[in-house]
This record gives structure tokens, sequence and C-alpha cells, in this order.
């Protein structure tokens, strides 16, 4: 049986610990796992910096959307510590112009005391249409979003909005590599997974069917199956 290898798992926007849930019992069998900490800082060289601080010397490292713009900047900043790298429904381009109007938007609203508005509003964005009446699922949004709390919410957009363009380091990506989006990704859509596969040499692309922006949500079989191959490959 292969050395345990630590997993290190990096959640998005909004999300908590939560949002692997499904994941966690199959993964850990291959090595420790920890979720890191997004929500401490507002760029993403510190956000990174401090996740770097507390991680086993050697990982598996994944993360979905902002926690897929994170593992640029780890990748940048400690390429010899990641021995696999998986990517989940998120881009390597930079903010655009509408993207970082829109979240200067949802930072005004969350600091005029409507914080809880903004997971409502993100909810049809975040998860596939067949799940949009499943009220536990739209409940677990909430809860994450009110674990990540509105401080650290503003931060981690201002992170978001800063963050540099990845596009020119991928071909530097040298670990086993999975770039996996859902099908329905409305946020993220899966063309601009297929350019992060394209440009990472020997990246595996999975397209999960029927899954929105959130697939460790939407379909968390298929995701967890991909993810052990990645860890076995």
């Amino acid at each position: 049986m292969a050395e345990p290898l630590p997993i290190v798992l990096v959640p998005g926007l909004l999300t908590s610990w939560r949002l692997y849930a499904e994941q966690l019992s199959a993964l850990w069998q291959h090595g420790p796992v920890t979720i890191a900490d997004n929500t401490r800082d507002d760029t993403m060289a510190a956000i990174a910096s401090r996740i770097l601080a507390d991680a086993p010397p050697r990982f598996a490292l994944a993360g979905l959307s902002m926690g897929g713009y994170i593992c640029f900047e780890l990748a940048r900043q400690a390429p010899d510590r990641m021995a696999r790298l998986a990517l989940l429904d998120t881009t390597a381009r930079p903010d655009t112009p509408e993207l970082t109007q829109r979240r200067h938007a949802q930072i005004a609203l969350a600091r005029s005391g409507r914080f809880a508005e903004i997971a409502d509003q993100q909810f049809p964005l975040l998860i596939h249409p067949s799940r949009h009446g499943d009220p536990a699922v739209r409940e677990l949004v909430r809860l994450m979003a009110s674990e990540t709390g509105a401080e650290a919410f503003i931060r981690q957009q201002q992170a978001i909005i800063g963050r540099p363009d990845s596009r020119p380091g991928l071909g530097a990506i040298g670990c086993p590599t999975l770039v996996l989006v859902g099908d329905g990704d409305q946020l993220i859509p899966p063309e601009l997974s297929a350019e992060i596969a394209a440009g990472i040499p020997g990246a595996r692309l999975v397209v999960v069917a029927g899954s929105g922006h959130l697939t460790p949500l939407d379909q968390p079989e298929q995701v967890t199956k991909a993810l052990v191959e990645w860890l076995q490959a």
C-alpha cells in the first residue's frame, strides 16, 4: 500500500468544510485531511502564505472556485511542496470588470447589514437547477455562508478581485493534476476548465454530468470517485 499522503482541501467563496463533507471519509483512507483556512486575509498571497505555514511539508492540494485561485498562488509560492493538484470549478483568468463590479456591490450589501441575502442571491448560480427545490441543500448553502461571516466574505472578495492572471504559469505545473467541472456550471463554465487542462502538461479533465458550480454538493459520488482516482493515479 502506498504511503499516506496528506491532503489539503481549500473551500470556495462563502463555503466551509461542509463543502467537502461527502468526500472526507473516502479521502481519509489515503492520508490525513486538512481543510485550509481562506477567511483571514484579503490577498491571495497572504492566504497562501498562511496555508503553507500550517501545511505538511508535502501534500496533495485541491480547491474549488476561489479555492482554485488559491491553489494557483500556492503553486507559485511552493511548487515543490505540491505532490498532486486538483482544480474544481475554477478559472486561471483574472477577474473581469463586470465581475469586479458585481463583487463590489455584494461587499456593499454585506457592509450595509444585508449579508444574509447574499447566499440566497447566489444559490441559483451555485446549484444545478434540478436541485433548486431542495430545501436541505439551500439550507446548507445558507449555513456555510453564516459560518464564513460578513467580514471574512469581504476579505475573500477583495482577494478575488486582486488575483493575478494564472494562465502564464500553467505550463510550469509539474505534478499530476485533475481539472474537474460541472457540466451546468453557470458561474465558471466548462470551457474555462478545458483551458486550464490544456495548459497543464498531462492534466486530466473530468466533466461532471448533472452538476452546477458546487460539484461536491451536487454530485458527491462522481466527485469522490474522481478525487480517489486522482490520488491513486
